[in-house]
């Protein structure tokens, strides 16, 4: 076993192999888990967590890659999360996206992980908020988390990203109307990428009317830009960069960073307690105690709800 202060102090002076090995020890659920969020609390809190979401075939990781360049050129050191599918073979990330993001991997003020999804659905690695706690303390100042391809109710970023981008492209079908009931609602940022093709400015027109559509934004309130981009030539990205700047200062004027960033802590809790306690029910197969509550329920004794707070009474007090 590692020394866990020893690889957070080395993963502090922006050494990748230290910050791997952390990022290694949250997906495998090391043992050692608990005393590394324990000590990379105090050390987070500074790095702007941006997400980018979107179907499949619109340029996620180009533009992820081209954002990345664009905040270098600021001098800001940048954590990339990508997740990916998981190999039905290996459970480990299918595409690997470092592969397309290969012109930042010598550079010392990048970082880039594959994550795989593991089955999470939500279009995360299940392990992903304590993966963005390691690059946060590991003084990353932008975090970039680029999700999988997803579909109309994958919108699991909307809650781990400070700021969510939502990335179309022209000739993808109907894709706005595809991606209306889920995606389009959790954006702060729209990109409509692969403006060089033709339809962008329709796409961007439709998507600017979709926005509109039961809006009820007060005055003063963040009103999402549409920004049109070719992120194979950079082209558009500063624009992108600037509407996230321009988010961040309302967030922040307006205490909605704060906010977010309490609901975030609040989701990450909930979903270790929950994963606690079906590891809990779990144990109990072939207990007795459910044995006995299964009996009652079959001799009409019990109902399933009664049950189940029987149950969980005896986990929570037990």
């Amino acid at each position: 076993m590692q020394d866990v202060s020893s690889l957070v102090a080395l993963a502090r002076e922006g050494r990748p192999r230290a910050v791997a090995r952390l990022i290694s020890l949250v997906e495998g659920a090391s043992p050692q888990l608990r005393e590394v969020m324990q000590t990379l609390a105090p050390l987070t809190g500074n790095a702007y967590v941006v997400g980018l979401t979107g179907s499949p075939g619109v340029g996620k990781s180009t533009s992820t890659s081209a954002l990345v360049t664009a905040y270098r050129k600021q001098d800001r050191r940048v954590g990339v999360l990508a997740v990916d599918p998981s190999s039905p073979f290996s459970g480990g990330a299918l595409l690997g996206d470092r592969v397309r993001m290969s012109e930042h991997a010598s550079d010392p003020g990048v970082y880039i992980r594959s994550m795989a999804t593991r089955g999470h659905l939500g279009g995360l690695a299940w392990s992903a908020p304590q993966a963005i706690r390691v690059l946060d303390a590991a003084g990353c100042d932008v975090i970039l988390v680029e999700t999988v391809g997803v579909g109309q109710s994958e919108v699991e970023i909307a809650s781990q990203a400070d700021t969510s981008v939502v990335l179309l492209a022209p000739g993808m079908g109907d894709g706005i109307q595809a991606a209306k009931a889920g995606i389009l609602e959790i954006g702060d940022v729209y990109v409509v990428n692969k403006a060089d093709r033709d339809g962008a400015d329709a796409t961007a027109r439709e998507l600017n009317h979709m926005l509109g559509l039961g809006e009820s934004r007060k005055p003063g309130d963040w009103r999402p830009p549409i920004v049109k981009t070719v992120a194979s030539r950079g082209e558009g990205v500063d624009e992108v960069v600037e509407a996230l700047e321009k988010h961040r200062a309302w967030m922040e004027e307006h205490g909605v960073l704060a906010e977010r960033r309490r609901a975030r802590a609040a989701h990450e809790v909930e979903a270790i307690a929950l994963t606690a306690l079906r590891a809990r029910i779990g144990d109990l197969r072939g207990d007795r105690r459910l044995d006995a509550l299964a009996e009652r329920i079959v001799a009409g004794e019990l109902d399933p709800y009664r049950a189940a707070d029987e149950l969980v009474n005896g986990l929570t007090q037990g």
